[in-house]
């Protein structure tokens, strides 16, 4: 715009894709999905609870109604009137997708003005007033967004192990942790760490034979995390034992 020549910044590195992959395998479990509300492109899936010639019509007609009021709210929703699945087979399916919250709404909740609402990450049932629908769902997927969100922090926490020297590296490594080691920062240094590790490796691989399954692979650095640890005047890189610079994150690369 102002005529001057500028340096291009961009990158590639399958942020997309990776983001997706990430969330899938950190908040997933045995059943299938579980998609954090803000990003779940189906945050409400209602499901009707027919009978034959009970109440159909009526059952329907509301949960339309109750859709629209949502939308409102600005929720994302979607009804499941398939005549051809039962409730329970839609319940599995919808599990599966990963949709936070399940409504039903049978002939039984039609008569007391209420609906069966079901997380979709913890399984805890909830009875809630049509009036009170908005709100309460709101809340409820808040209280999910910050369980999940929570829960996968103290999972990464848990899976990172702190040292101070190489020797403790491979133990840690074994231990399929992370770790945060104080680093020199010499580019030279992480090539030899690299070689070492996957060297390490390569030997536990071969003395543990077919007794069990040894984790391969060399250790990379990770990051240098923003929120940086106290590091004490003096400390000395984990590896090469001159003055570290920060904490950094190391990994195994498989």
């Amino acid at each position: 715009e102002e005529g001057h020549k500028r340096l291009v910044h961009q990158t590639s590195w399958g942020c997309t894709t990776r983001s997706l992959g990430v969330m899938i395998m950190t908040h997933g479990d045995d059943k299938g999905l579980i998609i954090p509300p803000r990003v779940a492109s189906v945050q409400v899936v209602i499901i009707p609870i027919l009978f034959k010639d009970e109440n159909t019509g009526e059952i329907l007609g509301k949960c339309r109604e109750l859709k629209t009021m949502l939308e409102k709210a600005d929720i994302r929703v979607r009804i499941d009137d398939r005549s051809n699945y039962t409730p329970g087979w839609k319940y599995n399916h919808w599990e599966v997708k990963g949709v936070p919250l399940r409504l039903e709404l049978g002939p039984k909740d039609l008569a007391k003005g209420t609906a069966r609402v079901v997380r979709r990450d913890t399984g805890e049932a909830y009875q809630i007033s049509w009036a009170d629908l908005a709100p309460k769902l709101l809340e409820l997927m808040e209280g999910i967004q910050r369980s999940l969100f929570e829960k996968a922090k103290a999972r990464l926490h848990e899976g990172i192990e702190k040292i101070s020297t190489f020797d403790e590296v491979m133990p840690a490594l074994n231990r399929k942790h992370l770790v945060l080691a104080p680093w020199c920062e010499d580019p030279e240094s992480e090539e030899q760490i690299k070689k070492e590790t996957q060297k390490l490796s390569e030997i536990q691989a071969i003395e543990a034979g077919d007794s069990e399954q040894v984790m391969t692979g060399a250790m990379k650095t990770l990051c240098i995390p923003f929120d940086q640890p106290p590091m004490p005047e003096g400390t000395k890189c984990f590896y090469t034992g001159k003055p570290a610079k920060r904490w950094t994150l190391w990994g195994r690369s498989y």
